[in-house]
């Protein structure tokens, strides 16, 4: 009986180490392996649909799409630096959509994730 449980103990926690080990590498295949990471890039995906829904509304009132310096300028869109954790933030534009990419630092953070929202307002990644 002692045997038994004691196998049984052995076959949970072999279970338990494998599901972490696979836990983490998971996270770091998708680039938020540290937590500093993981927070830059959720506030980076917060900015850009702060800066989307400010380029929608600035469509709606001038009938056309602004430049990063035009929105914040106009008092659309209130933010400090124009960008986060090493991101830094560009708005193409065109007559009739808009894309903003949020790019990361290559050099300096490796194996980190560009991200993109246009007017549809879905952040998604991007190469």
């Amino acid at each position: 009986m002692l045997v038994r449980n004691l196998i049984g103990l052995l076959v949970v926690l072999v279970i338990v180490f494998i599901s972490y080990k696979v836990y983490f590498s998971e996270l770091q295949s998708t680039g938020s392996g540290s937590p500093a990471r993981a927070v830059d890039a959720v506030g980076v995906e917060n900015d850009l649909l702060a800066i989307a829904q400010a380029e929608r509304t600035y469509q709606a009132e001038q009938s056309s799409y602004a430049s990063l310096g035009e929105l914040t300028s106009s008092g659309r869109l209130a933010m400090s630096k124009p960008g986060r954790g090493g991101y830094t933030y560009e708005i193409e534009t065109s007559a009739n959509n808009f894309r903003v990419v949020a790019r990361c630092p290559e050099a300096t953070s490796p194996g980190c994730t560009n991200y993109a929202v246009d007017n549809t307002m879905e952040v998604h990644a991007v190469p």
